[in-house]
């Protein structure tokens, strides 16, 4: 066994469900702070440079966001990234 062995014990591991889970947390987050922001799905997409079928997608959970498409969105509704995937 080596020190990496250790490093990530199995029951840190988390289920396919489970991120899936938190996956569809995150897009519900960025929905709500979006409409709590006022601004339309075109209107998100415009100000954070994202194309607005990728926001919809998004915010489907049919696609998860690369990480720095989830800071632009972020930045654009003014809400940290320790909010939206806590």
């Amino acid at each position: 066994m080596t020190d990496l062995d250790n490093t990530y014990p199995m029951e840190t591991h988390m289920k396919k469900s489970e991120v899936a889970s938190r996956e569809r947390k995150i897009a519900e987050k960025l929905r709500d702070y979006r409409i709590e922001s006022g601004l339309s799905q075109n209107a998100l997409a415009d100000k954070s440079g994202i194309d607005r079928k990728t926001v919809n997608r998004i915010e489907n959970n049919h696609f998860s966001p690369s990480i720095a498409t989830l800071i632009r969105l972020c930045d654009t509704l003014a809400v940290k990234v320790s909010e939206v995937v806590k």
